[in-house]
């Protein structure tokens, strides 16, 4: 396997053909190859062998994972980083119940995912069989669409739903069921053609009123997010961002889409923001989202940007809204890329304000990006020093992966995301999500540099996957940031309950040696004289392609939010 990521064009020449017959499970696998999958995360279960030993012959390259959490969100990180949905497969009952936390992350992030569940036999219904659930029950609040394959003639036609479900309007996660019966059956091998997915487009009318609305902004602002670019749509708005110097902030965990370096680029909204970046929402006089909607987080849950007198254009191809809170001046149902082919042809002449708008704000952002000293102090090992001495060793094309927890907050604040999906993170708070989606990043992009920042208590949920990473031969450079606790949780209980800690304190193992237990180098840190070196250590090895590395820094704790 390459690792190239599939072309939109490739998945859409998948024509109807006609093979030999074959079991429905087979023909599920033959059907994901027509479709372009390049790569599928499973757990195994006794329940979909027959799958299984479809992809035994199949280009489908096959990700054993270890954890059904993990394999969920290898799956999730992969429908972020390519145009087709991340594919998972697990068994019935509790390996469904694992995966579960890899759709609420596909749901809450509008990430396109299928997940294929296998089933108790279809004769077993009913009584309580061994593992048996109502994945209709289980999953209908938390995705798109739930299918279960009940005529094994069908199951072609099933896959082409499930792939064209989870990619259409506002993506999703879709979620098959496969009884293990069904799949066995034999039956005619034809392959239904991929469904075409629908992206919209600016009418006339729409390009006409934000043509004027931009016209009559002194200080607009474009917000970008979500996981429904490409590569070149998101170059050729930063292109025209620049062109006309107007800014460009992103949605939490969406950076890069604007490069980091981008004289456009002023910063990103969420969580853990920079100070200037809270009155941004309301000094600017017109915002124009586009692959996103003023959701909780943009808002400082639903708090700002709450006035009907304020403008906000809407660029998303979901006609629901779904998240959107506050003022809606216009709505435009597209995708961000064919926003973007209409949007490069507006030539607008640019305004002194937009000018020196983009300016103060690009300031700013430098300012708070500005790395700390390189040089280490004398105490214990800290994140700005280790922070100080990667960023200058990176690629240019470095990418970083993390979940949830106070240690994020460096990534945001110093990581240099330059392009699309360069940062690849979970926007529902999910912990666990650092090791897989470095996974999966490394094996979408074998030979780039994937960084992982992970914290202590989001290591130990999936830290695992590290023996996956082995397994295939992917060498992501990993940082646990360990200061024995949760982190975020204390801050808010320090807020709430001062000096009251209950329930947030952790007693670690040694992160170094667990690293070399699983394959890889471990690199131990205490003081803050040692950073530079385990950086450089840890950088050689990665480099060389043959292990992973993990930098263990341990911490003082924070009482304070970063």
């Amino acid at each position: 396997m390459t690792g190239a990521i599939p072309t939109v064009e490739a998945v859409t020449a998948a024509k109807h053909q006609t093979t030999t017959r074959m079991s429905a499970g087979h023909v599920i696998v033959k059907s994901l190859e027509a479709h372009g999958v390049r790569r599928v995360h499973i757990v195994p279960g006794e329940s979909f062998l027959d799958v299984l030993d479809g992809l035994h012959d199949s280009s489908i390259e096959t990700i054993v994972c270890r954890h059904e959490g993990g394999a969920a969100y290898m799956a999730e990180a992969d429908g972020k980083l390519q145009p087709l949905p991340g594919v998972a497969m697990v068994t019935r009952g509790p390996g469904a119940a694992n995966a579960h936390v890899g759709l609420h992350t596909a749901w809450q992030d509008s990430t396109a995912v299928v997940l294929f569940v296998g089933l108790i036999p279809f004769e077993h219904r009913e009584k309580e069989a061994f593992q048996e659930f109502d994945p209709k029950q289980w999953f209908s609040s938390g995705a798109k669409r739930v299918m279960v394959l009940d005529r094994p003639a069908r199951a072609s036609e099933v896959v082409a739903e499930a792939m064209f479900a989870a990619a259409a309007g506002r993506p999703g996660p879709v979620v098959v069921g496969l009884p293990e019966d069904i799949i066995r059956e034999q039956i005619e091998g034809t392959i239904h053609p991929y469904i075409p997915v629908a992206s919209g487009g600016m009418t006339v009318e729409d390009w006409k009123s934000l043509r004027r609305a931009l016209l009559e902004s002194e200080r607009p602002l474009f917000v970008f997010g979500g996981n429904d670019w490409t590569h070149a749509g998101a170059r050729e708005f930063t292109r025209w961002l620049e062109e006309h110097e107007l800014p460009a902030a992103a949605e939490w965990r969406c950076e890069g889409t604007v490069p980091f370096d981008s004289p456009s680029y002023v910063g990103p909204l969420g969580y853990g923001r920079p100070n200037f970046s809270n009155r941004l929402l309301s000094d600017t006089d017109l915002i124009v989202f586009v692959g996103t909607v003023p959701g909780d987080v943009i808002t400082s849950g639903f708090t700002s940007r709450q006035n009907w007198d304020q403008r906000n254009f809407i660029v998303t191809i979901d006609p629901d809204l779904r998240g959107r809170s506050g003022p809606l001046s216009h709505q435009i149902v597209a995708k961000p890329d064919v926003f973007v082919r209409d949007l490069v042809r507006m030539d607008l002449e640019i305004k002194d304000s937009w000018r020196a708008w983009t300016r103060e704000l690009r300031t700013y952002q430098e300012n708070f990006s500005r790395l700390p000293n390189p040089e280490p102090s004398t105490g214990p090992a800290q994140m700005d020093t280790l922070m100080a001495n990667l960023v200058p060793q990176l690629p240019y094309d470095a990418m970083v992966t993390f979940g949830a927890g106070e240690h994020t907050n460096w990534a945001h604040r110093y990581f240099p995301t330059r392009g699309y999906a360069a940062m690849i993170s979970a926007r529902n708070g999910s912990m666990g999500y650092s090791i897989p989606a470095a996974v999966a990043a490394s094996l979408q992009y074998p030979g780039r540099m994937v960084v992982s920042i992970a914290g202590d208590g989001e290591f130990l949920m999936n830290g695992q996957e590290l023996a996956t990473a082995t397994q295939y031969g992917v060498t992501p450079l990993v940082i646990v940031m360990d200061n024995q606790e949760y982190g975020t949780i204390r801050t808010h209980q320090e807020h709430s309950y001062p000096d009251r800690v209950s329930g947030t304190q952790l007693r670690n193992p040694d992160f170094a040696k667990l690293a070399e237990a699983y394959g890889g180098i471990g690199i131990r840190v205490e003081t803050d004289a040692e950073v530079p070196g385990a950086v450089a250590e840890a950088l050689r090895v990665v480099e060389h392609g043959k292990q992973f590395a993990l930098i263990h820094l341990i911490t003082e704790q924070r009482k304070k939010a970063f």
